[in-house]
């Protein structure tokens, strides 16, 4: 694990290269008061230490870290009828779909889909050449048990966020069994999610691929959450030019704050924006700090809190209500 005290410019420099990296997870860090407020580090290679503490000296009650997630990976094993409209509805949640598949012409026709990447290649080999991480979300849906068992088999051995594999019980029991034989542990092939997909009663393979992506909704959601710079906001953030910015994120939230911790918007001295936090009367009032924090020129970190209580909420025509705290950094 390598960790970096970084200068801002620096910071999001060397946070870009790392996202073009092709391996590791990224964590980042900020000191959130004392003495060191506002100081950022970058954790490559490993997993965060939750409860380490900056070179600062500060507690880690004072430091938020995030996991800072990549542009999520849908890897399907198979490119049959079921696979094509997981394609699609994976390319409009924001997807990049890679299909493995041994045969030609399924191949071209998971292209015609739209996949981003088609590897044309026996199973095995094919998935030898996929890295995985925590945001690769791996979906078989091959021909047969046999190509199951090689796909699971190969799969279980990377890091994932989820693995879901279709077929009947009595099939999924067989592959089960096999790679138990081989010793696979049990816990982890209890953690693949068989048969795949909610439990809509779907029958048609639009209606299939609908359960199986909202499974993988619910999984993403349900699970710990992650920040991420959308490549429109980092290019923003790394843009030269004289144009003062802030940028915004929620670091908090109690109650039914509409945008999750870990969630950034920049603003610019204009008042003009690169992404949400969630719209509303909480984005309003946090614009108008960060375009306060710019004209005063005083402070370049500050730490703020947007209630949106229910009475707050009706005021202003909306239906949640929560507190959000929010970590404001004008950036160089």
């Amino acid at each position: 694990m390598k960790r970096e005290r970084l200068d801002q410019k620096e910071f999001y420099i060397r946070l870009a290269e790392a996202l073009g990296e092709t391996s590791g997870d990224i964590w980042t860090e900020t000191v959130l008061s004392g003495s060191h407020a506002g100081e950022k580090y970058l954790v490559l290679g490993g997993e965060c230490v939750k409860d380490a503490a900056p070179a600062g000296g500060e507690s880690a009650a004072s430091v938020f870290r995030e996991r800072i997630g990549r542009i999520p990976r849908l890897i399907i094993c198979g490119g049959g009828h079921v696979s094509m409209p997981v394609i699609r509805i994976g390319k409009t949640l924001g997807f990049t779909v890679t299909v493995l598949e041994d045969r030609p012409k399924f191949a071209d026709n998971a292209r015609g889909a739209g996949a981003d990447t088609v590897i044309c290649e026996p199973f095995e080999d094919a998935l030898a050449k996929i890295r995985g991480d925590l945001d690769s979300w791996f979906v078989i849906v091959t021909r047969g048990h046999r190509y199951d068992a090689v796909c699971l088999e190969s799969i279980l051995g990377k890091k994932f966020a989820y693995v879901g594999m279709m077929g009947s019980r009595r099939r999924v029991a067989i592959v089960k069994e096999q790679l138990a034989a081989k010793g696979i542990s049990r816990e982890l092939l209890d953690g693949v999610h068989t048969p795949i997909g909610l439990k809509i009663g779907a029958e048609t393979p639009e209606e299939i691929a609908v359960s199986v992506m909202a499974e993988i909704i619910q999984v993403r959601h349900s699970g710990a959450k992650c920040g991420g710079y959308p490549e429109a906001l980092l290019s923003a953030i790394l843009a030269d030019g004289e144009r003062r910015k802030v940028l915004a994120t929620i670091i908090s939230r109690k109650g039914s704050a509409p945008r999750g911790t870990g969630t950034k918007m920049l603003i610019f001295e204009d008042g003009s924006v690169v992404d949400t936090i969630g719209g509303g009367c909480v984005e309003s009032e946090i614009i108008q700090k960060a375009l306060l924090m710019m004209r005063a020129g005083e402070k370049s970190f500050q730490i703020c809190e947007a209630d949106l209580t229910m009475e707050a909420a009706e005021d202003e025509g909306m239906v949640c209500g929560g507190v959000v705290e929010v970590m404001l950094e004008r950036l160089a």
